[in-house]
């Protein structure tokens, strides 16, 4: 008898199959044991019924508890009532073990006792779908820009630099000098860009932030695209395709997941290019008749960005932000120097910036001065000031 993955019961319908995996819940109504059956891949119930077992061998499921691991065989047989579409009838099975007190039972739990037992929240519907997508939104990334011509650069973890600001960097000590856990691998992809062209990076940053927010997050992943002799522009080109590539991908492989987060895919299907664009001065007007306090010349704060992006149902470009409020590598616009060319596309729902860009400073003595203003030290850049040369 086959040994497979309940994702591919289908393949085994009128046959028999072999499932290793773990009890998600269990119910009896006498004759009947109902177990629904989880191996990571899906999840399927298995019947028995009492005549086709002892009476020892059936009071035996009957005490399995929650998440108690099982390798069961059985027939597959069609039925569109059942949990994926398919039933198996069970004409055999092995307990590998049966739990006890599983924490996470299936009445209500509050977060912070979900995040405390997260190696086992894991197990759960709601967890899994969240994975799945993440999964497939990390292949979509790879793949757009594979797809475009781009080469994959890993960047390292421990730096010298500073590239989102020195107030949020975790330090440690590296042998007889002080390094920081990456923010960022953008500088050293600026390097790569200049020698393959179009490069990305794509890997765990840090942010030394106490903040407990869904925009404020300690540690996180981040793919970071890097073009040589790319504007503004093409900047925001790509980050509109970006977005879109990976929608699109959700929407054709994960609806499933997206209904178990009661995620309306409608509303995802109605997002396409071209976003709206709004210069920074226009946000600062339309946050002005809104009521923000904001006056030109500061930075976005959480609730600005949540008053733009509540305005359209896409995501929004907010382009060219006050040089002073943005990073010290970001290139002067050239009719107004005091603004910089830069980009931050603002999703909708109110749940921020989720990405930022902009077209990199080339000058050797433009950036120095930069450096210089920002008050950062410019012997751990000589390398990046090194490429301006």
């Amino acid at each position: 008898m086959a040994i497979d993955f309940i994702e591919n019961v289908a393949s085994h319908e009128g046959g028999e199959v072999t499932f290793r995996g773990w009890v998600y819940n269990r119910r009896s109504s006498g004759k009947l044991q109902f177990i629904l059956l989880r191996d990571g891949t899906g999840v399927i119930q298995c019947v028995a019924f009492r005549g086709s077992f002892t009476a020892e061998q059936f009071e035996a499921l009957d005490k399995l508890t929650q998440e108690s691991s099982l390798i069961v065989r059985g027939k597959v047989r069609k039925d569109p009532r059942a949990p994926g579409g398919y039933e198996l009838d069970l004409t055999g099975y092995d307990i590998v073990q049966v739990t006890g007190d599983y924490p996470i039972t299936p009445k209500e739990h509050g977060v912070a006792f979900l995040m405390e037992n997260r190696h086992l929240w894991l197990r759960s519907a709601r967890q899994h779908a969240i994975l799945k997508i993440r999964h497939e939104i990390i292949k979509a990334c790879r793949d757009f820009f594979d797809d475009r011509g781009f080469t994959l650069v890993d960047t390292p973890i421990f730096t010298p630099n500073a590239c989102e600001g020195t107030t949020t960097l975790f330090e440690t000590q590296y042998f007889d000098q002080k390094a920081y856990l990456t923010q960022s691998g953008q500088l050293y992809n600026e390097a790569t860009a200049a020698a393959f062209g179009k490069v990305y990076c794509f890997g765990p940053t840090f942010r030394a932030e106490k903040s407990k927010t869904r925009r404020h997050l300690m540690e996180f992943w981040m793919v970071e695209p890097e073009v040589a002799f790319a504007t503004l522009e093409d900047t925001m080109q790509l980050a509109e395709g970006l977005i879109c590539f990976m929608l699109q991908r959700i929407l054709h492989r994960r609806k499933a997941e997206l209904e178990i987060l009661e995620r309306d895919p409608a509303i995802l299907e109605k997002i396409a290019p071209p976003f709206p664009r709004l210069s920074y001065d226009e946000a600062i007007k339309i946050l002005g008749s809104a009521g923000s306090e904001i006056r030109w010349g500061g930075d976005l704060g959480g609730g600005d960005e949540t008053i733009l992006s509540e305005k359209y149902s896409s995501p929004v470009m907010v382009h060219r932000y006050p040089s002073s409020v943005k990073a010290f590598y970001m290139q002067p616009d050239p009719e107004r120097p005091e603004l910089a060319l830069c980009v931050d596309v603002l999703a909708p729902e109110g749940y921020g910036e989720i990405i930022g860009g902009g077209q990199r400073i080339h000058d050797y003595d433009l950036l120095m001065q930069r450096l210089r203003e920002h008050g950062l030290p410019a012997e751990p850049f000589q390398w990046y000031l090194d490429l301006r040369k």
